[in-house]
């Protein structure tokens, strides 16, 4: 206003920005201010909106993305990027993958320069080369140079090759080359590279995460870095971004674009006011409306009561804004975090938040995982819920995080070792296959050598007797063994003589269970008929069958007994 020698908005225009501008060139100072000058002035037709800050910078990078590149190959990437449907961060994403082909090609196949001349064998040695490529190797950039000449991780390398596929797909698709070979086959990810992909959430350990929850419920302005001119945002926007972050488990970006009034209070499927008296707090529960995301339409979800008072908080005392553009929407809405007319800046939360917090929880800002960012609290949160000690199953957690598909929840999900451990353990499966009998070992018919011209030298107790059969476990009848030749009854004068041998060792063997033999032993004597059925005509270990042997339709049951964990004294 001093400069335009006038308080009147009226006289602010284009002329006058020309001469802030060139007094900001003289000085070097406040470029920021006049950004936003700008921005406000043509908010209201008095001007021009302003260049992008970074526009000069960026026109470089423009540049410097394509060197070494063949000019046709460039040509028809800048085409398929500009016709393309996908995201534009994906379409990003994939021209950087293009533009490593390009310089490949340049390198190892000069002769080849336009997506028209690739055949079948052109594919195979790009897939080759992904399969051995290094980081460094044919980009430009020189960010990761400490790096340089270490493995390229598997999730890279498949991105490479999805990238391909996709461009020559939808080059094909639009009819811009002929059909020579199929992407989906000839640029598929190798089996060696989908082996090393699959679900691997980066979980915070809950200890951690435990004091980073307690760090953003007592969040205070003191724990938030701030300017000359204070902090950059309210205490009450701050809280509610943490706890936001903290119980929601929402990406950064739905986050961002959460809208005013997203917070609805129930009770008993009917709305209620957060603060009605009639209706206990702990009995309410409190809704989030989340907006379209990535991968689906808006949705609503059960979060932390917490949560909805931070917002509401918020709410309470928020400015009005301005509406703005959702361009995930193509809607004008209001966005719950604004302020000064601006949305929060989209690193807010990785880059003021969780140092924040962390700083406050007295843990380290990364860990074994890497750095502790806005993503990993999804996969978090998601891991809690699915190991709880009443767990959402697979398809409440998919709905809960807005998921299509349940194999997207996967990604997310981890069952922890002690869930697994417990789930295992009251399985029952070695208690229920395997049982213990003791068997007695004559160390005399060892160490003489008579147990090798064929004496017996072991023992099974079967409680009505005993089995020197060698191979009792794998024996079919070793619950009705009358008659057999291996068989003594411990009334007999064998048997007595046996126990009245002095150098014997008392073992207990484990005896794996057939489904018939299990059955007898927990189901009673149905069971017991049907497997005496079962083994008439089955051989006994001395030869004969039961039928031949003539053996009655009973047995003594094996004095067999649950396997006995922990230590023995």
């Amino acid at each position: 206003m001093l400069l335009n020698r006038s308080p009147l908005l009226a006289d602010m225009d284009a002329a006058l920005l020309d001469r802030l501008r060139q007094a900001v060139r003289s000085t070097g100072r406040a470029s920021g201010d006049l950004h936003s000058l700008q921005r406000a002035l043509a908010a209201l037709g008095r001007c021009e909106p302003p260049v992008a800050r970074n526009e000069t910078l960026l026109a470089g990078l423009r540049a410097q993305r394509w060197t070494d590149v063949p000019a046709p190959w460039a040509e028809m990437v800048c085409r398929w990027f500009d016709t393309s449907t996908l995201s534009r961060n994906v379409r990003m994403a994939y021209r950087q993958d293009l533009a490593r082909i390009g310089r490949w090609l340049a390198a190892e196949h000069p002769q080849i320069s336009e997506p028209t001349q690739w055949t079948r064998a052109t594919c195979a040695a790009w897939v080759a080369t992904v399969d051995r490529m290094q980081i460094g190797d044919y980009v430009e950039r020189t960010a990761t140079r400490g790096v340089f000449g270490d493995p390229m991780s598997p999730s890279t390398k498949d991105s490479a090759l999805t990238a391909s596929r996709a461009f020559f797909r939808d080059l094909q698709e639009w009819e811009w080359i002929p059909r020579r070979f199929d992407p989906g086959r000839a640029l598929e990810t190798p089996r060696s590279i989908r082996a090393l992909l699959g679900p691997n959430p980066r979980v915070i350990a809950d200890e951690v995460w435990a004091k980073l929850l307690w760090a953003g419920i007592n969040l205070a302005s003191e724990d938030l870095p701030t300017t000359s001119s204070g902090p950059r945002y309210p205490l009450e926007l701050s809280r509610a971004v943490a706890l936001t972050w903290l119980f929601s488990g929402q990406r950064s970006d739905e986050i961002r674009r959460l809208r005013t009034g997203c917070v609805r209070w129930q009770h008993d499927g009917t709305d209620v006011s957060p603060d009605a008296a009639n209706v206990l707090a702990r009995d309410a529960i409190c809704l989030l409306d989340v907006p379209t995301h990535k991968t689906g339409i808006s949705f609503t979800k059960p979060v932390d009561p917490l949560l909805g008072q931070a917002v509401e908080v918020w709410q309470a005392i928020r400015p009005e804004q301005p509406v703005m553009l959702d361009t995930k929407t193509g809607e004008r809405v209001h966005f719950l975090f604004a302020h000064r007319a601006n949305r929060v800046s989209k690193d807010y939360i990785n880059r003021t938040i969780i140092p924040a917090l962390c700083t406050k929880a007295g843990v380290p800002t990364s860990d074994v995982r890497g750095k502790i960012t806005s993503h990993r609290a999804r996969s978090t949160i998601a891991s809690q819920l699915y190991n709880a000690k009443e767990p959402m199953s697979l398809f409440e957690l998919q709905a809960w995080l807005g998921h299509r598909s349940p194999t997207s929840t996967q990604f997310y999900a981890k069952i922890t070792p002690k869930t697994l451990a417990k789930a295992y353990s009251e399985a029952g499966y070695f208690a229920r296959n395997v049982r213990t009998i003791e068997v007695l070992v004559d160390r005399d018919a060892v160490a003489s050598g008579r147990a090798a011209t064929g004496e017996p030298w072991q023992y099974y107790d079967l409680g009505h007797g005993w089995c020197t059969y060698s191979f009792f476990e794998q024996c079919q009848h070793r619950m009705a063994c009358a008659r057999c030749d291996f068989y003594t009854p411990k009334g007999s004068s064998k048997a007595q003589l046996l126990e009245a041998k002095e150098n014997l060792q008392s073992m207990l063997a484990s005896i794996p269970l057939t489904e018939d033999e299990r059955a007898a032993v927990d189901d009673g004597q149905a069971a017991i008929d049907a497997l005496l059925a079962r083994l008439t005509d089955i051989p006994t270990p001395a030869g004969p069958t039961p039928r031949e042997l003539g053996l009655p339709a009973t047995v003594t049951m094996l004095p067999v007994v649950e396997v006995r964990h922990g230590k023995q004294n």
